[in-house]
């Protein structure tokens, strides 16, 4: 896993801004920690921040192919899970490698194929290949937006990086809010596809951008196929099965020491039983980490989002499947330690979700003491339906975002925004478009019924959507510790597979994630098995929010003009004197996210620009 960066300009000679290049990926340092270079042409400039997991010696980047008519080369961050299968492919069309990473064989395959190996990868990566041969820069990303890849198009070319700083780096690109941008910085969770910099975006998941003298082009690779299901349930199950057993064995590949996240919920479980016996198979025991909070069982108050403690859980998977077992304990009073913020908001690039990132930035860190890749049960909700969201009537009938038709105090919003600059910035028309963009590529088969389009729809959304705000949290809080995280459910055959089962299958014995659940019956134990949904744990320590409420009071004090073109000040005067030990838990996150923006204000100095 790694940080890439770049410049393309068909208008300057390139060959006297390798300092340039440097400094925009010393901005990652944190992805790749173990090494940097360059590579620099006359209209092109590469650079790459790596973090060794395949191939420790021979996986150098950037990376580079002398042929008869021209060099390529190529950045590369991520991992192609299927790199030995396309390399015996490659050797037997007469390719011969210098390495044995998956680096290369993704270069060689570009070499063979062309833009079209993107359909031929499988895994999570971002990608840029410079063609010599006909003067073409070409970036490609994952088909679910695993890891992140952004740009800015410039007079002559393109500016990229893996994260938006990258570009921010270079003296062509200034740190600029515009009303699109605050759109983006506002926008309820679940909303993406953007940033808040004034003409930085992100490269679309299942895409190929290809940049030429003549401009710019872009390519759909991927999209969520549409496709009858005809296997019955036991198929179904089995199928499932297989699938996963498959994805689990191919992302266990690494020349590092490697882990898994087991929260003792139905989905890291599931990762845990299957890596637990693919291991014990080769002589090896699966380590495992779970997480949790000095103190939180005598504060913790259950709620729609998470309904119980997850060590126990946790513990008793670990003991079934014989994994060596760490709970990482955290102290609920580092939450609101100014330098953890200052680290969680720099490597997030946006106000983020305030003590959920930096809890997870603090188990990361502590992973990464022990592992340097780690597999994740992220997006199984989104897959097969676990979000309650799916099972609630107004959601699923609701036009628009249906995580947004719920009670405020059950999903992630902007509660804390100025009006004025609400109404400005049109975020209610801005929301409803994003909706109508989302679904405008979404197809249904001609014998679905009303309520089947209605549950395709809002699976469509989830996988499409809401999961990418998930997995950039991930990615960012993962990489800024210099830690690999894996996310097996996103392995597209498996994507593609459980987006077309019928709802009705999906939940077959009226339970959320009914097939997984069955397919993993006999792994788990029943208490995991029969365990209700439970997201990720917080402090729930009302001294906790009593110290976002002192840190409050300092920014009203301060007067930031800056924090106050975005935030209501009497809602934070409010927020800042109620009683924490009464306050609802969305205050602490409302608190949270306003202390994360001033942050960023202070990290990044941006100029507004809001007509």
């Amino acid at each position: 896993m790694c940080g890439i960066a770049g410049w393309v300009d068909f208008g300057r000679d390139l060959s006297f801004e390798v300092e340039s290049v440097r400094a925009m990926t010393a901005t990652m340092s944190n992805r790749g920690p173990d090494a940097s270079g360059t590579w620099v042409r006359r209209h092109v400039a590469l650079g790459h921040r790596r973090l060794s997991v395949i191939d420790l010696a021979g996986g150098a980047q950037p990376m580079t192919v002398g042929l008869p008519d021209g060099e390529v080369a190529m950045v590369y961050s991520g991992e192609a899970y299927n790199f030995l299968e396309l390399r015996g492919q490659l050797e037997a069309r007469g390719h011969r490698f210098r390495t044995s990473s998956d680096t290369e064989v993704v270069l060689r395959g570009y070499v063979e194929w062309g833009e079209a190996v993107a359909e031929r990868l499988n895994g999570m990566y971002a990608l840029a290949i410079w063609d010599g041969r006909d003067d073409k820069l070409v970036l490609i990303r994952d088909r679910m937006g695993v890891k992140p890849l952004y740009y800015h198009r410039t007079r002559d070319g393109i500016l990229f990086g893996s994260e938006p700083k990258a570009i921010l780096a270079n003296r062509l690109v200034a740190p600029v809010v515009d009303a699109t941008g605050m759109r983006w910085l506002l926008a309820p969770l679940g909303v993406t596809g953007g940033s808040p910099w004034k003409d930085i975006t992100e490269v679309e998941p299942g895409t190929v951008l290809a940049v030429r003298r003549s401009g710019l082009s872009v390519r759909r690779y991927w999209r969520l196929p549409t496709r009858p299901h005809e296997d019955d349930r036991d198929t179904t199950v089995e199928r499932v099965r297989e699938l996963l057993g498959d994805i689990v064995h191919r992302q266990l590949v690494a020349d590092v020491p490697l882990g898994v996240l087991l929260s003792g919920g139905l989905d890291s479980s599931s990762i845990t039983a299957l890596a637990a016996s693919y291991l014990k198979e080769q002589g090896e025991q699966v380590r495992t980490f779970s997480v949790d909070f000095a103190d939180l069982g005598e504060n913790f108050a259950a709620n729609e989002m998470v309904r119980g403690l997850d060590t126990p859980y946790a513990s008793e998977v670990a003991d079934r499947v014989g994994s060596r077992h760490e709970v990482v304990t955290l102290d609920p009073g580092r939450m609101e330690d100014p330098e953890l913020r200052r680290a969680v908001v720099a490597a997030r690039d946006v106000p983020g979700l305030g003590e959920l990132d930096a809890s997870l930035y603090l188990l990361f860190a502590a992973i990464r003491q022990r592992a340097t890749v780690a597999l994740s049960g992220e997006s199984a909700d989104e897959l097969f339906g676990g979000y309650f969201w799916f099972h609630d009537e107004s959601a699923r009938v609701a036009e628009g975002f249906p995580w947004l038709a719920v009670p405020r105090d059950q999903v992630v919003g902007r509660a804390p925004a100025r009006a004025d600059t609400v109404r400005r910035t049109e975020l209610s028309t801005f929301v409803a478009d994003r909706y109508a963009d989302a679904i405008a590529s979404l197809e249904y088969l001609d014998a679905e019924s009303p309520a089947d389009r209605r549950m395709r729809r809002m699976s469509h959304l989830f996988l499409t959507g809401f999961v990418r705000s998930w997995l950039d949290r991930k990615d960012r809080m993962s990489m800024a510790v210099g830690l690999e995280v894996r996310v097996p459910f996103c392995d597209h055959r498996l994507v593609e597979y459980v987006y077309n089962v019928p709802w009705s299958l999906k939940t077959f014995d009226g339970r959320e994630k009914s097939i997984l659940r069955q397919a993993m019956r006999d792994q788990l134990p029943s208490s995991v098995i029969e365990r209700a949904k439970s997201g990720y744990p917080s402090s729930h320590d009302p001294l906790y929010t009593a110290a976002l409420q002192q840190r409050a009071k300092e920014l009203l004090a301060d007067n930031d003009d800056a924090l106050f073109e975005v935030v209501e000040r009497v809602w934070l005067e409010d927020a800042a004197r109620c009683d924490p030990m009464k306050a609802p838990q969305m205050l602490s996150q409302d608190l949270n996210w306003v202390l994360d923006l001033s942050e960023w204000f202070d990290l990044y100095k941006p100029t507004l620009e809001l007509g």
